[in-house]
């Protein structure tokens, strides 16, 4: 309830990684994120500080991400920001931040995207369900005169 959103603007830095688990599919890739910030002494626009997430991606986005994604890529990702700290060889203080992805997609102020909608798997038939018939939608055709009279209203005698 209380996570960190964050929507986060950069390149992909890395080839997405598309494996298949027991959960479902999941894919991850680095995101480069660079400041740009206005230098007035030299009158242009510089970069700053670059900051890398990973990216993680679960069920139908990360299927889609591996499809779509390529190293250099400008996107936009919505997620939930996760920071880690560990402690490797003998050193406490390393941390990486994650983004659990909600959201990705190109950045086209950089350049033009194309859409295409993904299919939709198919379901699978077991032999515990057998295919279900396809339901008769048609109204059965009824006899015109009981229609008519069920459908005059009644007058009461005042």
């Amino acid at each position: 309830m209380n996570e960190t959103m964050v929507c986060a603007v950069g390149n992909v830095a890395t080839q997405p990684v598309y494996r298949e688990l027991a959960a479902g599919p999941s894919a991850r890739f680095r995101l480069a994120v660079t400041a740009r910030y206005w230098d007035r002494e030299k009158n242009t626009w510089a970069d700053g500080h670059t900051n890398f997430f990973t990216v993680w991606a679960n069920r139908q986005l990360a299927t889609n991400v591996a499809a779509s994604l390529n190293v250099g890529e400008p996107v936009i990702v919505r997620g939930r920001l996760k920071v880690r700290t560990e402690v490797r060889e003998g050193q406490q203080g390393w941390a990486s931040a994650d983004i659990d992805a909600v959201a990705i997609g190109h950045d086209i102020t950089r350049g033009t995207s194309f859409f295409r909608r993904s299919a939709k798997p198919e379901p699978a038939v077991t032999a515990a369900s057998p295919p279900r018939p396809e339901p008769d939608w048609e109204t059965p055709a009824e006899d015109s005169t009981a229609d008519t009279e069920q459908s005059e209203p009644a007058t009461a005698a005042v």
